[in-house]
């Protein structure tokens, strides 16, 4: 059989899988070992399982994901996104719509010393959903708002996606790090610009709150210490090229241990809750890791991304019609497979081709990510709208959750644009990075 056709029926079987609820990470390795000893040979497939576990199992690189999964946890458990949200919430406040900027602006805080959005979105929705219900927000724009600002910790450094796509590229994990900074506060002002002028048009949807004094809000400010403590640490070292990604995020994780002990938010049990937390979750996306890595061995083999650059020259595309056509896919893909999933299938899919086009491979993960955010407070499967759901309670239904984040759809698209027309956005604090 043409190798081309046991390709899309490896494909066609891996989706297959999905739909039958076998978790992503064994589909992609069985469709894959399946595939291989099909086109090549059984033996041959067998060593393929065993040389990706064993030997990304054991690569140092690798040990740079549980480092800052554990700062992202013990960060949670030390009450940094809680601190975050009273201090935007003490400088916003007192402006229509001034909860949902600070939302947004404590989620880029929190972000910015966690890596996950869903953490980002579980750490300042427990926060911010209740002070917007006591200040008689609308459920539709303060539910939107949580679902979608968590969002920024996939963006904002450390993030464990930057992780995953500079694994999966080969590429520099700091400098990808360093180049969602801008995006990181371009799409959060963009959120803080939304809802100024929803709540404009719409006062009875964001009342304004209490006024602040000048020294309350210098005061505040406080309150952002830790936060900043561990954000100027880990990627301080990181931009000034005095430590790797792994030891940032072992040191950044020290840290926030360190601030949970000292501020007495962290005890025996959020400390053990916090490590088999980490745990958990890094077992999970080595396991996603490798299952991609070997199902992409297989749409190697099979001349996947070869038939696909082709394809693509044959019709002629332009630079930007193979973005808009990658972006394309990206999104509905998105709307079905939650982030990392994503980036594991279809980055090796199309590596090929954005290298072949000239385009910069530390800016193509930076629109890759905003891409992925889209596909996660998108319809049928967006996971930070069931998690804001499951935040809010059995009385709100989830049609008000996606409604409240078809709002902020909006900014997130502008801002795509924006990434994609302009790469210096991505690339220019890279650019002063030496290694």
């Amino acid at each position: 059989m043409d190798p081309l056709i046991v390709g899309v029926i490896g494909i066609a079987g891996l989706l297959l899988l999905f739909f039958l609820g076998v978790p992503i990470g064994f589909s992609m390795a069985v469709a894959g070992v399946l595939g291989f000893a099909y086109a090549v040979s059984p033996p041959a497939a067998l060593a393929l399982v065993s040389s990706e576990i064993f030997s990304n199992f054991n690569a140092y690189h690798l040990s740079v994901l549980p480092m800052f999964i554990l700062m992202g946890t013990m960060a949670f458990a030390a009450g940094i996104g809680r601190k975050a949200f009273d201090v935007a919430y003490v400088l916003m406040g007192q402006l229509r719509g001034g909860l949902i900027i600070a939302t947004a602006v404590a989620s880029a805080i929190f972000g910015a010393v966690c890596g996950s959005g869903a953490a980002t979105n579980v750490a300042i929705g427990k926060t911010a959903i209740p002070e917007m219900k006591k200040h008689n927000y609308n459920p539709v724009i303060s539910l939107g708002a949580v679902a979608c600002s968590g969002t920024l910790g996939f963006m904002i450094p450390p993030s464990s996606v930057f992780i995953i796509y500079g694994i999966i590229t080969e590429q520099s994990i700091g400098k990808l790090f360093i180049a969602g900074i801008l995006p990181g506060i371009l799409i959060t002002v963009l959120f803080s610009i939304t809802a100024l002028i929803f709540c404009w048009l719409k006062p009875e949807y964001g009342p304004a709150g209490e006024s602040t004094t000048l020294k309350q809000k210098f005061k505040s400010l406080m309150g952002l210490a830790d936060a900043g403590v561990l954000f100027f640490l880990v990627m301080g070292g990181l931009f000034a090229g005095f430590f790797s990604p792994t030891m940032a995020g072992a040191i950044g994780s020290a840290g926030a241990i360190l601030i949970g002990i000292l501020r007495r938010e962290l005890n025996r049990r959020n400390f053990v809750e916090s490590l088999r937390d980490s745990l958990r979750l890094s077992v999970m996306i080595f396991i996603l890791i490798v299952g991609a890595l070997i199902f992409g061995k297989f749409v190697t083999a099979m001349g996947l991304s070869q038939s696909l650059l082709d394809w693509v020259k044959a019709a002629g595309f332009s630079p930007l019609g193979i973005i808009v056509f990658v972006s394309v896919l990206f999104f509905i893909v998105g709307c079905f497979i939650d982030i990392s999933p994503i980036i594991l299938l279809l980055v090796p899919l199309f590596y090929p081709l954005i290298l072949e086009s000239g385009y910069d491979i530390i800016w193509f993960g930076v629109v890759v990510v905003t891409l992925s955010m889209i596909g996660i407070i998108t319809p049928p499967v967006g996971t930070n709208i069931f998690v804001t759901k499951g935040l809010a309670g059995e009385e709100v239904p989830l049609n008000t959750v996606i409604k409240g984040c078809l709002i902020f759809l909006i900014p997130m698209v502008i801002g795509l644009i924006i990434i994609i027309a302009f790469p210096q956005i991505s690339l220019f604090l890279p650019s002063f990075m030496t290694y």
